[in-house]
């Protein structure tokens, strides 16, 4: 496949890895055009969380209305386009499948190149799509239910992950303690929602650092935590209060990434942080991040909460440093649910 000779760089962007249905069309990296989300919230609420065999039923559903709504709002057809870029892992296989196979399709129908992202890369775009000034080196400290990650960022498509999660993912750890405490899916804004009203001293829940030296994440003893602290009052008669529960906890959580981030800008001497992933939306996260880098003369980075959670402008955005590098998928491209960043 050769480059599309015209001078704009126009890419449409797909995102099909869990339960959002979305696309977006991107001009030259930066002019977002459109950008059309179908959520599957409220079809998940009811079991908890997300069913993978709905999802992907839901999102052949919604694949291809969704794809014409952001061409049409962006006043273009395929014959526009540059090139396609679409998730292909991690996430949900089933999931996966429908973007990839629809986005193979579509890009051999209009005869442009196919470019295949990976989620978590695009997560740490998101940053790139709203704040162009953005230089190299950077730390990314990717957030989400899926992701625990500190990721150094030193040129595009150059990728050294310097920490990871261990067991549950911060996102996880928060859903599960949300539906514990009988809040809604997805756990993480609700617990967000409910600790506004709580005492984050309440309760004293573990914070684990792992070894010294580690730049590692561990929540699930810290989620076990409260559990056990559910278990106990209840076994004994007693009623805790829940927002001061999700206070604590959510500070807890915090806490940690905050140490961890501290540690890895530290240890590399990066003096820009991006947060990225759907717990960067978190607002206590990013207020404690900002207090603690401003102070160290490190700037902190992140993009609008919209642009947190699974979209297809961070797909798009992805897509287009990829179109300049001449990075194009093969016609055999497949889903890989378990894709790792390098």
């Amino acid at each position: 496949m050769t480059e599309n000779p015209k001078s704009e760089v126009v890419i449409l962007g797909i995102e099909t890895s869990c339960d959002e249905t979305s696309a977006a069309v991107l001009l030259n990296g930066t002019d977002l055009r459109s950008h059309v989300i179908s959520s599957q919230i409220t079809t998940h609420q009811k079991y908890g969380g997300v069913v993978p065999e709905i999802a992907s039923r839901e999102h052949s559903l919604h694949f291809q209305p969704v794809v014409q709504q952001a061409l049409d709002e962006a006043g273009l057809t395929f014959g526009d386009l540059s090139a396609i870029a679409v998730t292909y892992g991690p996430g949900l296989v089933g999931s996966l499948l429908v973007g990839v196979s629809g986005a193979k399709a579509m890009a051999y129908a209009a005869g442009v190149p196919l470019i295949g992202i990976n989620h978590l890369e695009a997560h740490i775009y998101a940053n790139f799509l709203e704040h162009q000034d953005l230089s190299f080196p950077l730390l990314a400290l990717l957030v989400s239910g899926g992701h625990s990650h500190l990721i150094l960022f030193e040129a595009h498509g150059q990728y050294k992950v310097l920490g990871r999660t261990r067991d549950d993912a911060a996102g996880e750890a928060l859903d599960k303690v949300a539906r514990t405490l009988g809040l809604a899916y997805p756990g993480g804004p609700q617990i967000q929602r409910v600790a506004q009203e709580g005492d984050a001293q309440a309760y004293t829940f573990p914070r684990a650092m792992l070894e010294p030296d580690s730049l590692d994440f561990s929540f699930s003893g810290m989620k076990s935590a409260v559990l056990n602290t559910l278990n106990s009052a209840r076994m004994r008669g007693e009623t805790l209060s829940v927002p001061d529960i999700a206070a604590s906890f959510q500070q807890a959580v915090v806490d940690v990434l905050v140490r961890k981030a501290l540690m890895a800008l530290e240890r590399t001497n990066v003096k820009t942080l991006l947060l990225a992933g759907g717990v960067a939306a978190n607002k206590l996260l990013r207020e404690t991040l900002d207090q603690s880098l401003s102070v160290r003369g490190v700037r902190l980075v992140y993009p609008s909460p919209i642009y947190c959670t699974d979209n297809g402008a961070m797909i798009a955005t992805a897509g287009y440093y990829h179109y300049l590098e001449g990075d194009f998928a093969p016609w055999t491209l497949n889903a890989v649910p378990g894709l790792n960043l390098t």
